[in-house]
């Protein structure tokens, strides 16, 4: 009961949430999705400007979120998807290798990225003429790396 009455009164300060973020902390799984995309997002670019992987795999972990690993997939892949130059193409490929073969993004993880980058390609091509034959080409490559299965590539949607 003291606990409960406790908390009751945590939550009707002012900036309640704030507080209860230092009381109880609000790591992983309890931190707001939109906070969580935004944080993957900062990652993604800080990894493009500096070209650091460790780093990157680093920041990734340190979000303590495994189950949400797909949104640096469907992210990573985005950002292929409205690059222009050669030099994207090969850094998130190079980083989607690393962290595949660290085991930090599971193939639950991979197959949920890209099956989201399947389903919104559509889209995507509205915004970016030439996406369909782009994804063709990196998930080729990535099949070529081992980062994806024979099934998931097949599963590639085609114009």
């Amino acid at each position: 009961r003291a606990a409960l009455d406790r908390a009751t009164v945590l939550l009707s300060m002012s900036k309640g949430g704030k507080r209860i973020d230092s009381v109880w902390g609000s790591g992983g799984g309890q931190q707001p999705v939109k906070h969580l995309v935004k944080e993957i997002d900062m990652l993604l670019k800080e990894y493009l400007l500096s070209g650091d992987v460790l780093e990157a795999e680093r920041c990734l972990q340190e979000l303590e979120v495994p189950h949400f690993h797909h949104e640096l997939v469907y992210e990573a892949i985005v950002l292929v998807l409205e690059s222009t130059g050669e030099k994207t193409f090969q850094m998130i490929l190079d980083l989607l290798k690393t962290l595949w073969k660290s085991s930090v993004i599971t193939v639950d993880q991979m197959k949920r990225g890209y099956e989201r980058v399947y389903c919104e390609i559509p889209d995507i091509n509205l915004d970016v003429p030439h996406s369909y034959s782009v994804l063709e080409r990196f998930v080729e490559e990535c099949f070529q790396a081992g980062i994806i299965s024979k099934p998931l590539r097949d599963l590639c949607p085609s114009r």
